[in-house]
């Protein structure tokens, strides 16, 4: 089978095409011909070696935390699913740039009547954003919710998440002019750019702060989503975007202000609550394909565009979830 990778960390230019023999599921695994391959910010940090050097027999290891396609082949004990089924799955050790995939069947959904392509986009944003929404943000119906990278997959898919569960106003910023227009056709109450949030989000809320941030980009925007929260706010850390150093938040402040930080990360969820992980994926898959949440479909590139995509993504340049396609 054709498979993209990486021998050796670095930039976009380092992922080729190679071929990889089709893999045979074991216990408990799901084999899918993978249609689509979703695109995050993940996969970029594991090419770059943030994740260590490339481990796999064959010397490359490959990206892709989430794909779309057809179940081809099931291991032993594997129930609920069939082969011919269209299905998403989450890959918590990556390896989605292929043409196949082994998935743990404890991540692996039907996708109903949701496009494959759209479905692609689904396993590692709509999980995140409704676990830092609820399980680390311990969101409340009525709250007020901040969303940094609000154009971003994450952000985008957790605005209408925090809608839906009844949030009384949705607010975002972004980290240009140009992602601006973007972020307004996803319904939030009002954005800002996020190098001088701090004075338009209390003004925004009248003084009273935000009960909830979810901060994805780390730094400057950690410590001043702290400066906004409202009396027992929280705000949730589930990446660094900005690649700033280690930050460290002072506990007296914490203490004093009534302030709570919380994490959220994905592949410590799939490890240690594998069916917590499981039920966000089935969850969202139902709610987008029946129309109960809505979304914005992805851009499709071709695979052979990964070097490209890569690059935008690096750069910030990319608008939304980008899906590549694989078939």
């Amino acid at each position: 089978m054709r498979a993209w990778g990486f021998k050796s960390n670095g930039d976009p230019e380092v992922l080729q095409e190679f071929q990889r023999p089709v893999p045979t599921p074991e216990a408990g695994q799901v084999l899918v011909r993978v249609a689509y391959a979703g695109v995050n910010f993940a996969e970029v940090q594991h090419r770059r070696g943030e994740f260590g050097e490339p481990e796999g027999a064959d010397g490359y290891d490959v990206p892709g935390l989430e794909v779309s396609g057809v179940i081809v082949g099931l291991g032993a004990g594997v129930e609920g699913l069939a082969v011919g089924s269209s299905v998403a799955a989450y890959l918590p050790t990556f390896g989605g740039y292929a043409e196949y995939v082994l998935a743990d069947a404890a991540f692996v959904q039907p996708v109903g009547t949701l496009p494959l392509a759209d479905a692609a986009g689904v396993p590692c944003v709509y999980p995140t954003a409704y676990g830092v929404l609820t399980d680390a943000g311990r969101f409340q119906g009525g709250e007020t919710v901040l969303i940094h990278s609000a154009a971003g997959g994450v952000g985008s898919a957790a605005a209408r998440i925090a809608r839906k569960l009844g949030a009384a106003h949705v607010l975002g910023t972004v980290g240009s002019t140009e992602k601006l227009a973007l972020a307004k056709t996803l319904g939030y109450d009002a954005l800002f750019l996020r190098d001088d949030f701090t004075g338009a989000a209390l003004e925004a809320t009248w003084g009273q702060g935000v009960d909830l941030v979810l901060d994805p980009v780390g730094g400057p925007v950690r410590r001043g989503s702290l400066d906004v929260l409202a009396p027992f706010g929280r705000v949730v850390v589930y990446g660094d975007l900005g690649r700033h150093g280690d930050w460290q938040a002072d506990a007296w402040d914490i203490w004093k202000n009534n302030r709570a930080l919380a994490g959220y990360n994905i592949g410590d969820v799939a490890r240690r609550s594998p069916d917590t992980l499981g039920a966000h994926l089935a969850f969202a898959l139902s709610a987008l394909a029946s129309g109960e949440l809505a979304y914005q479909p992805p851009t499709v590139r071709p695979m052979d565009e990964v070097v490209h995509v890569h690059r935008a993504l690096e750069s910030g340049a990319t608008h939304g979830k980008v899906v590549l396609a694989v078939w």
